[in-house]
């Protein structure tokens, strides 16, 4: 009989014992067992080896959100934008460069009307020619009409509230005008707690000659039927009192002593003799350019930022 079918014949006769982990054989089946290169063959289950799938907590690549990679531009529209930046701020900059040489010699020129002799206010002021005399001190005399007076505000000044005192100048043989003669505390707003600040009689004034500014979108308008000015619209309190539209700011020197006494009797005290522009234009001038230095260099950050390790090899395959 060949040595095939009596190993056959002897497994069947072979009882099976269970075993937890594997099957074992009887003696006489192992006995019975072919000689040669199967003879160590096991019949217990071989222990295959851990994989990386038996660990709970493994994800495949393939389970992974897809990641976009753009192998050929790098960038995209958003870099024009980032561009476009420093260029707008170096133009504002270089603008302010010339606002700053503007508003530079027009304070020169301003200044320079201030250190002149005041100038006798002519009859009749044509009111074409205001803006070539703007900040020219000037001297007007006349009588004051206190029953027309208009009080703007309020007005901070030294962290008070307050008003500014605007009385027509009635002058003789001449045209009245209009002059603010100063600020005045919130508590002398009715002209009955300030008897002092109503000279009767002829008055000399002393002040600055004024071109009329226009009001900004912030500012309320103005209600002179209710007595309320938030404002100096020259060309209509000229038109409720009859005046021309030419507006004087009267001045004084800032003594402290003075402006007490005159702030206690609600006497209004005028500005200072000086140029009171804004000029932050060197401001500005260090903001755009600065601006435009940082968005500059983040720029350079962007455009020469190298690609990533994915980005690198999917231009390697494209390109091989």
């Amino acid at each position: 009989m060949a040595p095939s079918r009596q190993w056959l014949r002897s497994l069947r006769a072979t009882s099976i014992h269970p075993c937890p982990r594997s099957l074992t054989l009887s003696r006489a089946a192992k006995a019975s067992l072919p000689r040669g290169p199967r003879a160590n063959l096991s019949t217990s289950r071989p222990r295959a080896n851990k994989q990386p799938v038996d660990d709970p907590e493994f994800v495949s690549i393939l389970d992974a959100p897809p990641q976009i990679v753009r192998a050929g531009r790098r960038h995209g529209p958003g870099i024009i934008l980032l561009a476009l930046i420093p260029i707008t701020a170096f133009a504002l900059g270089s603008w302010q460069v010339q606002r700053l040489g503007w508003k530079t010699e027009l304070v020169a020129k301003l200044e320079n009307r201030l250190v002149r002799d005041p100038l006798p206010l002519p009859p009749r002021v044509d009111p074409a020619v205001i803006h070539d005399f703007n900040y020219r001190r000037v001297l007007a005399t006349g009588r004051f009409r206190h029953d027309q007076e208009m009080l703007i505000g309020p007005r901070m000044r030294d962290g008070q509230d307050g008003y500014m005192v605007v009385t027509p100048l009635e002058r003789d043989g001449a045209s009245t005008i209009l002059v603010n003669r100063g600020w005045i505390n919130k508590a002398h707003r009715n002209q009955s707690t300030r008897p002092d600040s109503l000279p009767r009689g002829q008055v000399t004034v002393e002040g600055l000659l004024r071109e009329p500014w226009k009001k900004n979108m912030f500012t309320p308008h103005n209600r002179p039927e209710k007595g309320e000015f938030y404002f100096p619209d020259v060309e209509q309190m000229a038109a409720l009192t009859g005046s021309q539209p030419v507006w004087v700011e009267a001045t004084m020197e800032p003594e402290f002593m003075r402006m007490m006494d005159y702030a206690a009797r609600g006497i209004p005290f005028g500005r200072a003799a000086e140029v009171n522009l804004r000029n932050n234009h060197a401001q500005y001038i260090f903001t755009w350019y600065g601006l435009c230095l940082a968005t500059s260099i983040m720029l350079y950050m962007v455009v020469k930022k190298p690609a990533s390790g994915i980005v690198r090899r999917v231009q390697a395959s494209k390109s091989s």
